[in-house]
């Protein structure tokens, strides 16, 4: 299992002796064969929300269909105000993306992929989306299978 953070918010809250900080995390885990999980986590201290983070993403993993070290099809993964497009790619491509869209398709076991992020750039709303569009992918055969091929 690889564990990626991907982003640490710090958010303060003022109180009488001053500012009082707390911190969240967002997380990234998977296993590089098809199973990713997000996680958000806050505590007071960044390594517990970070800890809280990567416990929450490991309790919901999904499994994502792959074509090789590719994605099967073209598609656009849509969350709240983030849309990301994801691209098949020939081999040698590499992994075109950035933020946190990488970190889910290196988590993924994606190796070869065009990516586009679109609309919000808040790092929940784009990680999200991500998971959503890699949620969408559908196998030639699987789709062979449901129309009884």
């Amino acid at each position: 299992m690889i564990e990626k953070v991907v982003f640490i918010n710090r958010c303060a809250k003022v109180v009488k002796g001053g500012r009082r900080f707390s911190f969240a995390a967002l997380a990234v885990v998977g296993d590089q064969k098809g199973n990713i999980g997000v996680g958000y986590g806050k505590a007071n201290e960044v390594p517990d929300a970070i800890k809280k983070s990567t416990a929450h993403a490991h309790k919901h993993m999904v499994h994502v269909k792959l074509k090789g070290d590719t994605i099967p099809h073209d598609v656009l993964g849509v969350c709240d105000g983030g849309r990301v497009l994801l691209k098949p790619a020939s081999p040698g491509t590499g992994l075109i993306a950035g933020g946190g869209v990488r970190a889910v398709l290196e988590a993924a076991g994606i190796k070869n992929v065009l990516t586009k992020s679109m609309g919000s750039n808040n790092h929940i709303a784009v990680v999200n989306a991500t998971v959503n569009a890699l949620q969408q992918l559908r196998l030639s055969a699987d789709i062979a299978a449901i129309r009884k091929i």
